[in-house]
């Protein structure tokens, strides 16, 4: 039985910190646009590919 937990969790997290991000890139948008999409794609993976 595999344990998907603390996977699915970093994956939440990362949604959720990218999420946030959103709404604070009103100062540095193409560096928060980086990390936004790199936390959303380490996201993705974390929550939907085994």
């Amino acid at each position: 039985m595999k344990q998907y937990f603390p996977k699915k969790a970093v994956g939440v997290v990362c949604i959720l910190i990218a999420a946030g991000m959103i709404l604070m890139m009103l100062t540095n948008r193409f560096a928060g646009l980086v990390v936004v999409t790199l936390l959303l794609f380490v996201g993705y993976n974390c929550l939907f590919c085994d």
